[in-house]
């Protein structure tokens, strides 16, 4: 006889403290023996994921509760990695949405509740943070109730259970009366609100393929919810394909999950989640049926990429000096290995053999992408993110976000004249008293290009800035993006102090003395619209009356830091990113002519 199961999915908007609310219940469970070392946001396993403090790639544990078993798959918070949300929720009966105590419902919530409603699980509403200063727990739980009814949830799911809780103390409790030190009102109301697995064990296999992942030892493995019968190790099975061609296999390694770590089992029954090796060209939303009687599920359906980029081999003069993976068949190769796990990512190849077209579902979508591959060792140039642009009943629209911010009272006239010219649309105002205001716009995808740093000065770092795709519209005008020009190093060399102190009053640079620079590369940005080429490398000429340290006193101005997504945001469409495992550079197109100073 199997154990009771529970699947849940844990969904929250971005730091709203979903990973540590799953790392108090991993620690509460017993699953760690006692003395081990328990590193904090345990599921966070990816170094990007850690250092962001945000989920990027979804995951599931396993916990025993009371003897039950609780799958456990943590999601992303994230709309660029809604690609990760879509596909796990098939996988469980019931989910887990998390808000924050003072914040309450932002616009991701939004986008993941959406779409836990349409696969109809009745959420259980846990309001996190309860012990910080200026927490409303009831005010978020109204607020709560306001986006169900919003966003069309049916009666029954509109009569959520709520409880209370902090995840970084480890407690939960069902009433802010309630004297509670630890999590088990969380597991209980999982046990109480959460439906069992609906699967018969009696009927032939059906497991659907729901996350992919890839060991060097076993080659590609599925991962999946067992949704009718019973699988076994070493049986015979069949993989139905997306165009309905069944190609059978063996399963050759059979694991389940227990804690954070795969064991191996010998079967497992409807409602188990597993992962399978054995099937090398499965893919996310296949069938693995059973040999004699294949029954396909439905195909997962996943939201279409908005945004798309040229990935290109490097070309500029200091090309193959820092990668290790510089050819355009290593990028290629790259490239399609992250399709097998990257469900939302699409890779066309171009008329040109070094160049590949690379869909995703925003700027940072893109940009963990770019991130992991230069972490690799790869050296690779990317252009200017652009629109997907689509026709909608014969008429040409583009992708429309639904923006969000957070920001100081004083920088509300900035932020709301700013999207004006980049054709967003003011829904919501809402003044906090707290000298903050809440701002929400309707705005088109192209608007967002480059706005994150131009919002980061107008609030001075102090602004909070959330958006998700809201769907495809009919194209707006013209859209107003970066104003300034931007300096460009006119000859190769290595940047002086002397030639940058000189040409301080041009704009603001992004490099230091020291620096080693190409003709054409971007040192810098112009505080006037067109773009002006310097010579960065002069030497001041010495004499016996002038030595070299008469500038000791004298200091040049901090350089604007250009990060890997500031970078990103920033270049036009003339420009590109040139991406080494040690260095970020801006580079404009080789056939550009510009004006010399």
């Amino acid at each position: 006889m199997s154990l009771p199961i529970r699947n849940v999915a844990i969904i929250a908007h971005v730091d709203h403290g979903k990973t540590t609310l799953v790392d108090a219940l991993l620690k509460q469970s017993g699953i760690f023996r006692e003395g081990e070392e328990v590193p904090d946001c345990v599921m966070d396993s990816n170094d990007l994921e850690r250092e962001r403090g945000i989920t990027i790639l979804s995951k599931n544990t396993a916990v025993h509760y009371k003897d039950t078993l609780i799958n456990i798959v943590d999601t992303p918070g994230h709309a660029d990695f809604g690609g990760e949300v879509e596909r796990v929720l098939g996988m469980v009966d019931g989910c887990i949405l998390i808000v924050d105590a003072n914040e309450g419902p932002m616009p991701q919530t939004r986008f993941v509740l959406k779409k836990a409603l349409e696969k109809g699980l009745r959420p259980i509403v846990v309001v996190n943070k309860i012990d910080r200063p200026q927490a409303d727990p009831y005010g978020a739980v109204d607020k709560v109730l306001d986006l169900f009814i919003e966003l069309g949830a049916d009666d029954d799911q509109c009569e959520f259970p709520y409880l209370f809780a902090s995840g970084l103390s480890g407690f939960a409790k069902a009433d802010l009366e309630d004297d509670s030190q630890d999590m088990q009102p969380l597991f209980e109301a999982i046990l109480d609100h959460v439906p069992p697995p609906i699967g018969d064990p009696e009927k032939p296999l059906q497991l659907q393929v729901t996350t992919l992942d890839y060991s060097d030892y076993l080659g590609r493995i599925v991962i999946g919810k067992i949704h009718n019968g019973t699988v076994q190790m070493g049986q015979q099975a069949s993989l139905i394909k997306e165009g309905g061609e069944i190609i059978r296999a063996k399963i050759s390694k059979l694991m389940g999950f227990e804690g954070l770590a795969r064991i191996e089992i010998d079967s497992a029954s409807a409602g188990n989640i597993v992962a399978i090796a054995g099937f090398a060209d499965a893919n996310i939303g296949e069938t693995i049926a059973c040999p004699d009687e294949p029954l396909a599920l439905p195909l997962i359906k996943v939201d279409e990429p908005t945004l798309q980029m040229t990935f290109a081999v490097n070309d500029s003069p200091f090309a193959g000096q820092e990668g290790d993976y510089v050819t355009s068949r290593q990028l290629r190769d790259r490239l399609m290995r992250e399709l097998e796990t990257n469900v939302a990512l699409r890779v066309e190849e171009t008329d040109s053999p070094d160049r590949f077209a690379v869909s995703g579902r925003g700027e940072l979508h893109l940009g963990i992408l770019i991130e992991n591959m230069r972490r690799e060792g790869y050296e690779f140039q990317v252009s200017q993110p652009q629109v997907i642009y689509r026709e909608v009943n014969g008429q040409p629209c583009e992708p429309y976000e639904l923006l969000a911010l957070d920001v100081p009272e004083d920088g509300m006239g900035g932020c709301i004249e700013r999207l004006g010219q980049r054709r967003g649309e003011m829904q919501d105002m809402r003044v906090m008293g707290d000298g903050r205001a809440t701002l929400e716009f309707v705005i088109p995808a192209r608007g967002l290009i480059g706005f994150r740093g131009e919002f980061m000065r107008l609030t001075r770092g102090d602004g909070i800035m959330n958006h998700s795709f809201l769907d495809y519209r009919p194209m707006s005008g013209e859209v107003e993006t970066r104003r300034n020009g931007v300096l460009i190093a006119f000859e190769a060399g290595v940047t002086t102090f002397y030639a940058l102190k000189n040409a301080e009053d041009r704009g603001v640079f992004f490099i230091t003395p020291g620096t080693k620079v190409y003709k054409g590369m971007i040192v810098g940005e112009h505080n006037r619209p067109q773009d002006l080429e310097l010579n960065v490398c002069k030497t001041k000429q010495l004499t016996n009356h002038r030595s070299a340290t008469g500038d000791e006193l004298v200091q040049l101005q901090t350089p604007a830091d250009m990060s890997l997504e500031r970078a990103l945001e920033y270049i036009d469409s003339d420009e590109l990113v040139e991406v080494t495992p040690e260095s970020v550079r801006l580079r404009k197109m080789p056939s550009k002519k510009l004006a010399k100073r």
